[in-house]
């Protein structure tokens, strides 16, 4: 049986890293990971971005997989590529799944205050996280979030806020945690619900996660 080709997009300033413990039969599947590659600005659009991701994708008809602002980017490639399926995970399928606080922040402008200096040299900064959990925070920022160049910054916060997509695509399946604190659960619509996973929940619950792909992948083969 020929195998399926799969492509996943990461989060937002994540690297590959973070599908490491997805598991899926190798008999049958062909996992192929994207980095993020730079904005030739900070104005280039999400669809012209997303066509110069489509460009690194060498397979007919691929299944497409992102995570976070990941699965709004797999959103906008589909529209450009021939695919089987796209899935996202930790992520919203149209603008009106934002939940309040962000809607907000687009329309003060709030997000320009987004101190993306700290993501983007995290070892300065981390000296001045005093309690237990942000230690442990910037240490999992470190390994998982390495695409820090304050411009890419800029544009993919930007471009989250502003997506336009109104209406959710016809050939999607959407994995999301009842605990997701960026993507609150009670904003999304007809999710296959993962419980107690919250918006990292690529990396630990990552065994529940390759099980459901598993399954909604295995449908299309």
């Amino acid at each position: 049986m020929q195998k399926q080709h799969i492509y996943f997009v990461p989060g937002l300033a994540a690297n590959t890293k973070i599908f490491e413990h997805i598991s899926l039969p190798e008999d049958k599947f062909q996992l192929h990971f994207l980095e993020w590659i730079l904005p030739t600005s900070v104005d280039e659009s999400i669809q012209d971005y997303s066509k110069r991701m489509c460009a690194t994708i060498k397979h007919e008809t691929p299944i497409l997989i992102g995570v976070s602002f990941g699965g709004i980017m797999v959103q906008e490639m589909s529209k450009h590529i021939q695919h089987k399926k796209v899935i996202i995970i930790s992520s919203i399928k149209s603008n009106e799944e934002l939940p309040k606080r962000l809607k907000l922040a687009q329309v003060t402008k709030a997000y320009k205050l987004f101190p993306t200096k700290i993501i983007s040299n995290i070892e300065k900064y981390e000296q001045y996280f005093f309690n237990d959990y942000l230690k442990k925070r910037a240490e999992l920022y470190k390994v998982y979030l390495s695409i820090r160049h304050e411009d890419y910054l800029h544009w993919a916060i930007y471009n989250v806020l502003h997506w336009e997509q109104q209406n959710q695509l016809t050939d999607i399946v959407h994995i999301h945690g009842d605990k997701d604190e960026i993507f609150p659960i009670k904003n999304i619509k007809n999710s296959i619900i993962v419980k107690n996973g919250t918006h990292i929940m690529i990396l630990n619950k990552a065994k529940t996660i390759s099980k459901i792909l598993e399954r909604e992948c295995f449908l299309l083969t």
